[in-house]
């Protein structure tokens, strides 16, 4: 069965603390796995979270400040270590490119020739993803160096309807005929449209946000996803750090989850500022304006994709009400 879901290998923000390690994210995806933002300490953390360096496919980077990219040299060797075959394609900002390439070679190991660089620039840039079955894209947000958010996107497709197949007498080769064609001829000599035997099924999405301060990029990246990562740096009452240091509170991002339509929100990217009592209040700041599913990000969580919501045929010519 297909896994679409995200691993939580990291949840602190600058420092890490006792329970919170730095940074770093597999989201997987139909056996694709992107990490995004590997901190300090994210090969140990895959190992403890039961995930493998064959599990990567992406390495994604949002910009180089160090607990979203000093884990990037322990990743690089174990994917050589490990003997991972496929191709792994590195993503980051071209500004950033002499920080890349200290942590790619950082020391001295057996190297490997899978890793491809896809270093990305301007406002909006689209990322070659080859055979996976999603789009990639990344928006520029407003951080003091520059920072990028990705936004994930599946192609919109269909759902096949076996009562109307039945009701159509078709079965086996034609059904893979309607699929690719999108019509066919039943036993019976009737023309059958795919749509007549099938309802519209929208492509799942999910978006990647951390440093950042509020900025038109985000709802750009986040408006309608499944999925929504994002940081919540700070509690309201430090606001004011939020936004001199480029970052987001747990209020902002449920105000963005609300606005951009989300349906499960996960906070992450917690300063060490607050204790472990504070931490269900980051909960309570969100959920004053987002009623949707929340979860507040811990070290190891395993956080599935939202089910795929399933569009009823509605009354019209070849279709009945459901």
């Amino acid at each position: 069965m297909a896994t679409r879901d995200l691993v939580v290998l990291g949840t602190a923000s600058a420092v890490p603390t006792r329970a919170r390690n730095h940074n770093g994210y597999l989201l997987r995806w139909d056996g694709h796995g992107i990490l995004f933002d590997p901190g300090e300490g994210t090969q140990r953390q895959m190992l403890n979270a039961g995930v493998s360096a064959h599990d990567i496919r992406w390495i994604c980077l949002t910009h180089f400040h160090g607990d979203h990219c000093l884990g990037v040299p322990g990743v690089i060797q174990r994917i050589a270590r490990d003997g991972v075959g496929h191709p792994v394609r590195a993503v980051f900002p071209a500004s950033g490119a002499v920080y890349w390439r200290r942590l790619r070679h950082a020391a001295v190991f057996a190297d490997t020739d899978v890793v491809a660089e896809q270093p990305i620039t301007g406002d909006e840039a689209w990322i070659d993803t080859a055979d996976a079955p999603f789009a990639l894209t990344a928006r520029r947000l407003s951080h003091p160096v520059e920072a990028y958010g990705y936004r994930l996107v599946e192609p919109d497709g269909f759902t096949m309807l076996p009562e109307k197949l039945t009701e159509y007498g078709l079965g086996g080769p034609l059904v893979g005929e309607l699929q690719r064609v999108g019509r066919v001829t039943a036993p019976d000599g009737r023309t059958v449209t795919r749509a007549e035997c099938s309802v519209p099924r929208p492509g799942q999405k999910a978006a990647f946000i951390m440093d950042t301060r509020i900025c038109d990029a985000i709802t750009q990246l986040a408006d309608g996803v499944d999925l929504l990562i994002i940081e919540s740096t700070f509690l309201g009452v430090d606001a004011r750090l939020a936004a001199e240091y480029g970052h987001l509170t747990a209020a902002q991002a449920g105000e963005i989850a609300a606005e951009c339509g989300v349906r499960r929100l996960v906070l992450t990217h917690f300063s060490e500022r607050y204790s472990a009592e504070d931490q269900l209040r980051f909960a309570d700041e969100a959920a004053a304006a987002f009623s949707g599913d929340i979860v507040l990000a811990q070290d190891l969580d395993r956080v599935p994709v939202p089910p795929r919501r399933r569009l009823e045929p509605t009354s019209g010519p070849g279709t009945t009400s459901v």
